[in-house]
């Protein structure tokens, strides 16, 4: 009986687990690193009410998805403002492209750590072969190639072992709450939760549930009973939670690490993930440096393409075209285009040696912008009867959803005075 549940919860994960393992991308590696670096322990908490309200978030775009059979942005285009989709579209997908080309390097530089040779070679190799995936992989082989991925983010727990941290500076950092209100400080804050809580996931989440939804239903054998809206939700609930659960510990101990390592050596700016993996070696040993920069490479294969197929997917649903995995690549031109273009100037960022890695955290901080008034607009789809029915958001979501806009606003707020 037990075994048989373990198996449904297992069959359960999807694009949940996807979207909170690909919230560690290399970009959100480098920030973390930065977190740690700079201040040590002191951000380990922000883990802990980022959790809940990231899961709310991630979880009302899933029930979106489910719910109407449709992307976030097919649902904007249909209720809301031209203007408006295409302005949050423009501004996702240049922000993606950046993610995209800081990626591409970081797993580059990583892979040449591992092997010695020169890290050029590896952006149009990392490229093509992530655009092979997007472009010729169903959906069901995508999604479990990328499932299997999100097992490389365990390398960094293992990392955290090798630093022998400080037990009470880490319970110190994880239970008591300091706040520095010094412009540094905020602005890695704000990076912290633009990283976390990430326009591009709510995109990804949104579209991923409904192709999932279609996947499953096309697969129950003819006469098979369809399960109901409620029970999809609920499979939905369980995906979600176990995949932004990961996500915050991944980013727990990822800031563990550099805390342990890079800040208590007196290295606290780091401007990359890869700078953050060559540190640590003298710092924690071989072992913790080839665990952190093999995840690297396994964190960005799974980032790049929710990154790619995150900004195909909002154009798409703002533009009316087919879009989706399953597509051949004949019926949904414009969709897979989009996902090649983002690609290739990503990796025409890298070979131009444009320096887009030193932009990772601003990238980070204009997502912590963006987010509030996209999780405004998500709340008032969730409560919309004419979008969700009867499956309108329940008191704890528009709570828990609420609180993630008004603290990422609060944030913002005070980071942008800290300038003044």
């Amino acid at each position: 009986m037990a075994y048989e549940r373990l198996r449904t919860r297992l069959r359960e994960l999807g694009p949940g687990l996807i979207t909170g393992a690909a919230d560690d991308d290399p970009s959100g590696i480098a920030t973390y690193s930065q977190a740690g670096a700079a201040f040590g322990y002191q951000t380990l908490w922000v883990s802990l009410p980022s959790l809940p309200l990231m899961a709310a978030v991630q979880l009302m775009c899933a029930r979106i998805g489910i719910v109407s059979h449709s992307g976030l942005a097919s649902v904007l285009r249909q209720h809301y403002p031209r203007w408006l989709l295409w302005l949050a579209c423009a501004l996702l997908l240049v922000g993606n492209t950046i993610n995209i080309a800081a990626d591409l390097g970081g797993m580059a530089a990583a892979a040449a750590l591992l092997t010695g040779w020169r890290a050029i070679w590896f952006v149009p190799a990392f490229t093509l072969l992530i655009l092979a995936l997007l472009v010729f992989a169903s959906y069901e082989r995508m999604s479990r190639v990328l499932k299997w991925l999100t097992v490389t983010l365990f390398s960094y727990v293992l990392a955290a072992l090798f630093a022998r941290p400080s037990a009470r500076g880490v319970l110190a950092g994880t239970f008591v709450p300091r706040i520095t209100w010094s412009g540094e400080y905020l602005l890695v804050f704000v990076a912290i939760l633009g990283t976390t809580i990430s326009p591009y996931l709510f995109f990804w989440q949104a579209a991923q549930s409904a192709e999932n939804e279609a996947f499953l239903h096309r697969r129950l054998a003819a006469g098979q009973p369809r399960p109901t809206v409620d029970q999809d939700l609920r499979a939905a609930r369980h995906d979600v939670d176990t995949g932004m659960f990961i996500s915050q510990a991944i980013m727990y101990f990822i800031i563990l690490t550099a805390a342990a390592t890079l800040h208590r050596a007196g290295i606290t700016d780091v401007q990359t993930a890869e700078q953050a993996a060559a540190a640590l070696k003298p710092l924690a040993g071989a072992g913790a440096a080839w665990l952190f920069t093999a995840g690297l490479v396994g964190t960005g294969m799974l980032g790049v393409p929710v990154l790619a197929g995150s900004g195909a997917y909002a154009i798409a649903g703002a533009a009316a075209w087919r879009a989706g995995m399953d597509e051949k690549l004949r019926t949904a031109r414009q969709f897979y285009a989009v996902m090649a273009l983002a690609m290739l100037v990503g990796m025409l960022l890298d070979l131009a040696h444009v320096n887009a890695i030193r932009l990772l955290i601003w990238s980070a901080v204009i997502n912590g912008l963006l987010a509030p008034p996209l999780i405004a607009i998500i709340l008032v789809v969730c409560n919309d009867a004419h979008v969700m029915g009867t499956h309108r958001n329940g008191v704890w979501l528009n709570v828990l959803g609420g609180a993630a806009a008004v603290l990422m606003t609060g944030a913002a707020i005070a980071l942008i005075a800290s300038w003044l």
